[in-house]
């Protein structure tokens, strides 16, 4: 008898990465219209709200012929501001919190078309203007270290070459990665696939964690946190709102668990959900800056293709990058020199909205 397990849809289809690429637009222009919304005195909580509802409007306009395709939010809006590290996104009965000018604005959300997943993340200053002293060098630390994983994002290379590397850059501006921090594999349905690459790892987590190797047609969500502080995430008294079904089989005896873990099933399967992960701080004046990005590793090269650009210009600081190496890195280019065939002008089309 042939075998029925269902086979895996990977980037190898060109079908899949038209998915993928809708999802990463979609992400991209929600991100932009959630910072414009991040200004003075904005509610932290009407943002997340209005993210995720764009969220929705935007991927229920795509692939409408196939009626049995999920689509909607991969990762609920959050918005964590200084030093909440990441998934501050409060409930109605929880206590919001409003931007003031000055604030360093992590905002992190995301969006998938039949489950394959496209994530993004970005700090903002809130109210603009010069960016100086340590929150100009978290800022630059976080970018840059982002920039560094893009290029070393590649098939054939080794999941701790990125763990270094933003661990590197990070010290260069004195800060440190968020300890124990991962960046996953995306699959169709999973945003935290078998492979991953950890930031900061204690010895235990470093002998814990899994080596791995990039190949071809794998994809990845990127995510780089970096602290002014220790690098340690603590919990306050900050409730959880964003959660996850995981794989547990359980009898539920109420009808309302039952009822809720269905509409759970049906309306977001295995992707995180909010309530309207742990809420994470760093000490009290410590600032925390993050970035975000879906990379696919094709085999025309690595696309990214979520981000915004980021103004470094914005940010004064006399701290650099004095080393050699990490500036050659930084310095090459993020774009593959093979030649793309043009048999379909799918992946001709991503290499445009790659963010520089």
């Amino acid at each position: 008898m042939a075998d029925d397990k269902e086979v895996e849809k990977t980037i190898a289809e060109d079908l899949v990465v038209t998915k993928y690429k809708l999802a990463g637009q979609i992400v991209n222009r929600v991100l932009e219209q959630v910072i414009a919304k991040c200004v003075p005195e904005a509610s932290a909580r009407e943002i997340c709200e209005f993210g995720d509802k764009l969220i929705l409007e935007e991927t229920s306009k795509v692939f409408k012929k196939e009626k049995d395709s999920k689509k909607g939010i991969a990762f609920s809006t959050c918005v964590s501001v200084n030093n909440c590290i990441c998934h501050f996104s409060p409930i109605p009965s929880e206590t919001d919190y409003f931007l003031k000018q000055g604030d360093l604005a992590k905002i992190d959300l995301g969006a998938h078309i039949d489950g394959f997943i496209a994530v993004v993340a970005h700090t903002v200053v809130v109210g603009g203007g010069e960016v100086t002293g340590r929150a100009a060098d978290v800022l630059l630390a976080a970018y840059l270290a982002s920039e560094a994983a893009l290029r070393l994002l590649r098939p054939g290379n080794e999941n701790q070459a990125i763990t270094d590397v933003v661990q590197k850059i990070s010290a260069e501006y004195g800060c440190k990665p968020v300890e124990g921090m991962l960046s996953h594999q995306l699959k169709q349905f999973r945003i935290d696939g078998e492979k991953s690459i950890i930031q900061n790892p204690s010895e235990a987590q470093r002998k814990e964690h899994e080596k791995a190797t990039l190949e071809t047609y794998e994809v990845y969500g990127m995510d780089v946190l970096v602290s002014t502080g220790e690098g340690v995430g603590r919990e306050m008294d900050t409730r959880c709102t964003i959660y996850k079904k995981t794989d547990e089989i359980y009898q539920l005896k109420l009808k309302a668990s039952r009822m809720f873990y269905s509409e759970v099933r049906n309306k977001h399967g295995s992707m995180p959900f909010n309530l309207r992960s742990l809420v994470l701080y760093e000490r009290p004046g410590e600032l925390v800056a993050q970035f975000k990005f879906t990379a696919l590793l094709l085999p025309s090269g690595t696309h990214r293709i979520t981000g915004l650009p980021f103004d470094k210009s914005q940010c004064k600081t006399d701290r650099t990058i004095k080393d050699p190496e990490l500036n050659s890195l930084l310095n090459s280019s993020a774009k593959s020199n093979k030649k793309k065939k043009k048999k379909t002008g799918t992946e001709e089309a991503m290499e445009v909205e790659t963010a520089a």
